[in-house]
């Protein structure tokens, strides 16, 4: 978005599912959101119809992130003059700008998303994403949620929506947890309802009352305001650990069956902690070997370790 921004005038809307609105008023290139009906493993023609008719007629070029061929049926419903995007599922026939993907060129994921803006670019950390904490909310949550800031805030977040295999284990959080207690630093865990249960058995055994469970307690846009407080952020390779990056927070992260050669948390201060095993990057959801060495091998130390040299560095 920073991209388009620089090199054309123009206004960006962004099409994308509702739980993702909190992210994107968060991001200044953005000037409008509109919910998606896009349903994973669904067509729902009638919210594709529905949403084709809201943008036609409004729109110059269409640039299709997702590589799916639903996806691309919106824009060529619309009539929307130009449609970018990659050659995948058969759907060049609905793009008129179908581009064959370079991995060779792009290997990392944001580097594929730039050049579907068709323009040069060298990336660099002047491209990082950015997100812009809203204040005023920020403010309002730590009085709703009796927060104090007396102490340094260091947030974990211990999910992983795609899976296990790439969740650190909860008794190596806890045992981090409890090393930063005793630092007199105190915890935010951060998270979706789901990781509700796994903050808990973090949590276990820790009687200090300066660690907070907010997994399930914010919604996205919430946990991006918080979490912009935090003096640092360990966190599995999941979209938290994008957000921490994104926020300018020196970041810890953990990557186990995924690869930070592609995927990586992209800002200057964040740390990446991989073991580089043999059997990884495997991309599983779980351990085909069912040993999870890639992650339950990183120690609570080493982790802690590198947690205090980043804080130390900043």
């Amino acid at each position: 978005m920073r991209q388009l921004k620089s090199t054309s005038s123009c206004t960006i809307d962004v099409l994308a599912p509702s739980w993702t609105k909190g992210v994107l008023e968060r991001i200044p290139e953005v000037d409008h959101i509109i919910d998606s009906p896009l349903i994973h493993k669904q067509l729902n023609i009638r919210g594709l119809w529905r949403v084709a008719r809201l943008l036609a007629n409004n729109y110059d070029k269409a640039i299709l992130l997702p590589n799916s061929f639903k996806s691309a049926l919106i824009p060529w419903l619309a009539h929307i003059p130009v449609r970018v995007g990659y050659k995948r599922e058969g759907r060049s026939i609905l793009l008129n700008h179908a581009i064959t993907l370079n991995t060779q060129r792009h290997p990392l994921m944001v580097e594929r998303f730039l050049a579907l803006s068709e323009s040069e670019f060298e990336f660099n950390e002047a491209l990082y994403p950015l997100l812009t904490p809203d204040l005023l909310n920020q403010q309002e949550l730590i009085h709703a949620y009796h927060l104090n800031l007396d102490l340094p805030i260091i947030v974990l977040c211990p999910g992983a929506e795609y899976g296990p295999a790439k969740r650190w284990p909860t008794s190596h959080y806890r045992q981090l947890a409890t090393q930063l207690l005793a630092q007199n630093k105190q915890i935010w865990i951060m998270g979706s309802n789901k990781d509700k249960a796994i903050a808990e058995e973090i949590m276990q055994g820790i009687t200090s009352k300066q660690i907070t469970n907010l997994c399930g307690v914010t919604n996205l846009a919430q946990a991006v305001d918080l979490m912009a407080l935090a003096e640092a952020v360990v966190t599995n390779d999941s979209g938290l650990m994008h957000i921490a990056a994104a926020l300018k927070r020196p970041t810890v992260a953990l990557f186990g069956s995924s690869s930070p050669q592609f995927t990586p948390p992209l800002y200057s201060q964040a740390r990446v902690v991989s073991l580089n095993l043999s059997c990884s990057p495997c991309f599983k959801r779980e351990c085909p070997l069912g040993h999870l060495k890639c992650l339950t091998d990183i120690s609570p130390q080493h982790t802690i370790d590198e947690l205090n040299a980043l804080i130390r560095y900043t």
